[in-house]
Parts: C-alpha cells; structure tokens; sequence
C-alpha cells in the first residue's frame, strides 16, 4: 500500500500566494520576520518587491497591512497564529476588524502540532479570540488542496479573513481535480445516523479514521468537515443534528470558544443536541514530538474512537 501523501498546511499557505501573486499584481505579502517559518519566503523569493517584512512587530505589521487596504492592494499578514491573533489582537480588531478592511491574516504554527516550541508558542485560543470580532471570516482548512482552496477564497473575498494553518505534514485527503471550496459551506465526508462528528483541521482526518474504527462496531458515525468556523454552515449542522441526535466536535483548539462552542451556540437555540466536545480542555500545552502531543490530548484516531464509542 502506497504511502499517503503529507503537507504541512503552512506550505501549502506559501505555495497558494505564490501562484495568486502571477495572477495578481494587487496582492501584497507582510512578514514579521518569519518568513522561512510562515513559508511566505516561497512568495518573497517569487516577487521579492511585493513582500515586506516588518520585523518582530506584529502589532506594527497590521496597522501596514491596514493601511495597504485602504490604498486597493490586498494584503496578506502573515506570522505564528500566537502573535497574529494573541499578541496583535488590540490592532487587529481595531484596525482591521472595526473598519472591516480587506485584509487577510494568514496565521501559522498553531495548535499543539507546533510540538516542541512548547505551551508559549502552542496557540490554542486563536479561533475564539477571531471570531469574537465582528464580520472576522475564521477557517480552518484540514490539509494541501483546501489550504490552498481557502486561500484563493480569501483573495476574491472582500473583508477581513483570519486563515489557520500548521506546522506539521499531514495527510491530504481531498481531490484536487474534484474538490470545490465555499465560505462557511462544511463538506459531508460520510454519511452515519448514529452520531455526527463535526472536525476541523488536523482533526478531519482523525475523525474519518475514527468513523472506520466505529463502523467495525456497527456504529455508523456520520463525518463532517467544518473548514469555516465563522459563518457556520448552520444548515448542515442542523440537518446532521437532527439526523443523528448525538454530536462529537473534534478541534485542535481549547473546547472553550472554537468550533465546540460555535455548534453548541446553534444548536442550544435551534435544535438542542447532546453534545461531547473533544479538544484542549481549559489547560496549557507543552513542549514534546507533536505526534505525541496529538495523541496525550486524545486528539488522534484512538483517542477520538474511545471517546466517541463511550458516548454512543
């Protein structure tokens, strides 16, 4: 059996502006002195005139790609998901977000995956913190091709987006010849009646995993891909809900604020649910191999059927 091809998503980030910079000279790229980390140096070393690199100065970069907005260029911020969304919150939502400029962050390293840089650099509050600020667009692609997808959505949107990538190689598990991209549209990756797991990034190929664990169990788990945290593909959410009467959220992101709370804010209202969400739960990282991380917050396919298997 053939090994499954592996993309870490930030490449895919670094691939995806190189290939809209040929097609847009309008596009900007800003960096803050990461751009070997972030992978916007693929872009700098394409269009070296159209990339500027702002120094460790996350807040001074937005207020740069604010500023490049309101002059028609389409910016896109790029550092570690800790600094773009934690460190220069306060400009990003007054700057950015306030003014609803169209300005694109692009927004690497985060999650537990980031592995040994450890609990300082592991941004598990970003999703929350970007979709608490109003008309903010928040996705979270889970591998190559949707990556990429989302990034050219970003592009031909007009308004801000915050783009979550990762550090580490996974699986790519889409089609790139058939695979189609919309804002706030989830993909149904396999149809169950038993239980709905709703996944977002890294975790969408754990939960499919999962859902193959459980079919040998004669639990039919129903698998979907909820790329956009922010707008919520409400109707998906809540034909699946209903449907299945059981809901499982899986993200590499605190169980406080992220796609948890985002499916549970929708279906208290509209359709009141059962609901497990499996994440980060109130707590720090650390430092250690990411595989391993993954696996200790039971975010990888064991950890997620165990769950699943005991709530069903």
């Amino acid at each position: 059996m053939s090994e499954v091809k592996k993309i870490a998503t930030r490449e895919s980030y670094g691939n995806a502006l190189v290939e809209l910079g040929k097609e847009h000279e309008d596009l900007i790229v800003l960096d803050a002195d990461l751009a070997g980390a972030t992978k916007t140096g693929i872009f700098k070393k394409e269009f070296p005139d159209r990339h500027i690199d702002c120094g460790i100065a996350e807040a001074n970069m937005t207020g740069i790609a604010a500023g490049l907005a309101t002059c028609g260029k389409v910016p896109f911020m790029s550092s570690f998901a800790m600094f773009a969304a934690g460190r220069a919150f306060e400009q990003v939502r007054n700057s950015i977000g306030y003014p609803h400029l169209n300005v694109k962050i692009g927004a690497t390293h985060a999650g537990i995956s980031v592995g040994e840089d450890g609990a300082t650099h592991q941004c598990n509050e970003d999703l929350a913190l970007m979709r608490a600020i109003p008309g903010m667009v928040v996705i979270n692609p889970c591998d190559d091709v949707e990556a990429r997808a989302a990034v050219r959505a970003a592009y031909e949107y007009e308004g801000p987006v915050y783009l979550r990538f990762g550090r580490l190689a996974i699986p790519v598990i889409n089609d790139p010849e058939n695979y189609q991209f919309e804002i706030g549209k989830g993909v149904l990756l396999k149809e169950g009646k038993d239980v709905t797991i709703f996944a977002t990034g890294l975790c969408v190929c754990e939960a499919l995993e999962t859902a193959q664990r459980l079919e040998g169990e004669g639990i039919a788990a129903e698998v979907i891909n909820i790329h956009t945290i922010k707008p919520l593909d409400e109707e998906l959410v809540l034909a699946s809900a209903k449907k299945t009467g059981k809901v499982v959220t899986v993200e590499e992101h605190s169980v406080i604020g992220g796609l948890g709370s985002a499916v549970c804010d929708l279906l208290s209202e509209k359709a009141p649910t059962r609901v497990l969400k499996l994440g980060i739960n109130d707590t720090f990282g650390e430092s250690g191999p990411a595989k391993e991380l993954i696996a200790r917050y039971g975010l990888d396919a064991e950890g997620i059927y165990q769950k699943v298997k005991a709530f069903v």
